[in-house]
């Protein structure tokens, strides 16, 4: 009888995990700003709260400015939001991303710093982003790379 109790008392595991930030969809719009789609993922076990992020966005050998949010959403477990940036990049950003949208090239880019988030009843953690990868543009939508 006592290890039935032990193992009631026990419960489902919380594990708290290294969430991610990638692109998801970048804009560029009419007066040369841009519209990020930050998708963040929460592979923790438990819900967490996405109070802010400070992350440098850089394409290629050009940095394109920061993103800075305080989305202050909920990604409940091993799921995934999205929080729309604005961002007014830099005028080398700007060129690379024409000049992949104009080729219709893929482009690289890199993202790197930290988000701030909140496990379900605990305390605020800081987590270091890193992140590599590349966008394409969207056949169909001018202006647009995913």
């Amino acid at each position: 009888m006592g290890l039935l109790l032990t193992a009631c008392n026990s419960g489902p595991v919380r594990r708290v995990s290294e969430p991610s930030a990638r692109l998801q969809q970048l804009s560029v719009r009419a007066d040369g700003s841009w519209s990020a789609d930050l998708r963040i993922e929460n592979f923790s076990s438990i819900p967490m709260r996405f109070d802010s992020l400070d992350l440098t966005l850089q394409f290629g050998d050009a940095p394109a400015g920061h993103l800075l949010a305080q989305p202050a959403m909920s990604i409940g477990p091993e799921s995934a939001d999205v929080v729309t940036i604005n961002l007014k990049p830099s005028a080398a950003a700007k060129l690379a991303v024409a000049d992949a949208l104009a080729g219709g090239r893929s482009i690289g880019y890199s993202l790197e710093g930290r988000i701030d988030a909140t496990p379900d009843e605990a305390k605020q953690r800081s987590f270091e982003i890193k992140r590599t990868s590349a966008l394409s543009p969207a056949p169909g939508l001018p202006g647009v790379l995913r």
